[in-house]
């Protein structure tokens, strides 16, 4: 009995991880880290747009910074000229489904429809196809892989969960100062799901620290495209 209910426990063990290991293949391809041999990090920012983007672009704009925005479909919906005004100031867009649902238990279908929806309003936006996708909460589920194959988008997770949806600014920034290494992938929040009016200050405050910690440290703060 004992064993039986150990391997029980390494089964669930291994699906958790293929599910959302920031490392896992199985499900999907994704990346989670970049190249280690330039001193660079990507800072990318999920669930946007949100009244709160305009004041992380400007912050951006001041350390002459460029990150990647994994933005929603209905946020995109709702707020289209504060989506555009994202890529018009040079950053990269990345999908991040229609309403960020959780995509495990899903069916290709509906991933197919959250992703397809997304990607079709983020081109007509922005005027060129998104190349990058991350699932809501990191969770990949068995088919995504295919249909990410049949969108030509790329899996991207993190090497730093930043959780400033949760955490005060100085413990955000901290915890993106211990994860910074040559080629991390910071995952931030400039939104809060599909929520209309998100509270992100700590995240704003969080990202004035950490860009002026990266920039006093020497590091090139760059979009997906330049650490992959």
């Amino acid at each position: 009995m004992i064993g039986e209910l150990g391997a029980v426990a390494a089964l669930g063990g291994a699906a958790a991880w293929a599910v959302r290991g920031r490392s896992s293949q199985l499900l999907a391809p994704s990346v989670w880290r970049g190249k280690r041999t330039r001193k660079a990090v990507a800072l990318t920012f999920d669930d946007g747009p949100s009244p709160g983007t305009a004041a992380i672009l400007d912050l951006l704009a001041q350390a002459e910074a460029t990150a990647t925005f994994f933005q929603c479909g209905q946020n995109v919906e709702r707020h289209p000229a504060l989506a555009r005004a994202v890529s018009t100031a040079g950053h990269e867009i990345g999908n991040h489904t229609w309403s960020h649902r959780r995509l495990d238990f899903a069916s290709q279908a509906t991933m197919r429809d959250e992703i397809g929806r997304a990607q079709q309003l983020l081109t007509d936006v922005h005027g060129t196809r998104p190349q990058w996708f991350r699932a809501p909460f990191g969770v990949r589920w068995w088919g995504l892989g295919q249909v990410q194959a049949e969108f030509g988008i790329q899996g991207v997770m993190w090497t730093c969960l930043a959780r400033d949806w949760k955490l005060p600014a100085a413990q955000i920034a901290h915890r993106v100062a211990s994860a910074t290494e040559n080629g991390a992938i910071i995952c931030l929040h400039d939104g809060r799901g599909t929520v209309p009016q998100p509270e992100i200050q700590e995240t704003v405050a969080a990202v004035a620290q950490i860009l002026l910690r990266l920039r006093t440290d020497g590091w090139a703060i760059v979009p997906l495209s330049k650490v992959l």
